[in-house]
Order: C-alpha cells, then structure tokens, then sequence
C-alpha cells in the first residue's frame, strides 16, 4: 500500500486534482488532500469518503501570496521524511503548458508555472540520494472552470480547439493516469521530467 499526499489546486485546476487524487485512491494507495481552500478539502474528502475510497485525510490549509510555487515545496518538504521512513517515494507536481507557452494576460499564473519546471529538477537532484523522484504533469486545455473562462462561447473554443493535434478539449481523468504511471513502480527509471498533457498544443521541441 503506498502514500500519496497532493495538494489540491484552487478552484481553476480543482477538478484535475480531485481527478488525480481518486485515481490514487482507487489504485489501493493512502491519500492525504491538503488545498489552499478549505472548502476543496471538503469536497474531495466527503466525495471519496462516500465512494468507499479514502484511507486518510489531512484537512489543512495552506495561506500564501504564491500558492503554485510554495504550496508544492511546502508539501514536499512534509512529506519527505515519511517516504525516507517508507525506502523512498514518487513526488508529482501539477505544472502548466503555461510554463512553455504564456497565456496572454496571466502573467503571474504563467510565470508561477514555469518555476515549477525549475522546482521538479531542482528537487529531482536534491531528492535523488533518498530514493525519491521527482516529476511534473504539465496540463494543457482541461475542462475545468479555467478553461471555460478561457473559451467564453462556443466560437471561442472551437478556434482554440484548432490549435490541438488531438480536437478536444482533454478531461481530469486524462491527467490522473499519468500520475498514476509516474509514481508507479513502471516509471522507476524516471525523475526530474515534465510530462505535458495537451492534446498536442505546442509546447517545446
């Protein structure tokens, strides 16, 4: 049985973390949920309590001026010394396609999104000597409530959706497998790297 502790995003990326955090919960592993917002907290603990399927709930609130960059460290840095205790551990920080190609007019949610990526291969050394990896999940158009202030009207979404390789906009569960690969036994081999989840929205080379 293994040990996740994820930090719910605010109310923008919630539906990814609460997509994430069920999907460990159904692969048999204790999730702890720890949001900025009680109120996610909330939510996510009584819907996966009422599905059967969590194990262990942290309810705690994290305050800070940077949420996207402290709270991932912050957590990290909690959660270290139970997966020394434990032989090691898998550490997955939810970035942003924003972190490779800047949205207009989110200068500061681009910007905090992008120290992610320094932040993974910074803790991806550091974390390596205790057996513990470190990667990132870089999510592109999800349907969440950001994506739907993104694309106001259908006409909006559509030219949006022309950007895509793949024409759709991706759903929470698309993030929540490849979190699930990457703290996975099948991703041992893997640390310090930025899986983009975007449908093909250009990214990087």
């Amino acid at each position: 049985m293994s040990f996740s502790c994820l930090s719910l995003p605010g109310s923008w990326d919630y539906r990814i973390g609460f997509a994430i955090a069920r999907r460990l919960a159904q692969d048999g592993a204790h999730v702890v949920v720890n949001s900025w917002k009680q109120q996610n907290v909330d939510q996510a603990v009584a819907t996966l309590l009422g599905e059967g399927l969590m194990r262990m709930g942290c309810l705690g609130k994290i305050e800070t001026l940077d949420i996207n960059v402290k709270a991932p460290a912050l957590m990290t840095k909690a959660v270290v010394p139970e997966m020394e205790k434990r032989g090691g551990g898998s550490v997955v920080i939810v970035a942003s396609t924003a972190a490779f190609s800047p949205s207009p007019g989110l200068s500061p949610y681009n910007v905090s999104k992008t120290a992610l990526l320094g932040l993974t291969k910074t803790l991806a050394i550091e974390l390596a000597p205790r057996n513990i990896r470190v990667n990132c999940l870089a999510p592109g158009l999800i349907k969440t409530s950001f994506s739907r202030m993104l694309c106001k009207d259908k006409e909006k979404e559509e030219r949006m959706k022309e950007i895509l390789q793949i024409r759709r906009l991706g759903e929470p569960e698309d993030c929540a497998g490849i979190v699930s690969f990457l703290r996975s036994e099948d991703a041992s081999y893997i640390t310090g790297e930025t899986v983009v989840v975007g449908g093909g929205t250009p990214s990087r080379l």
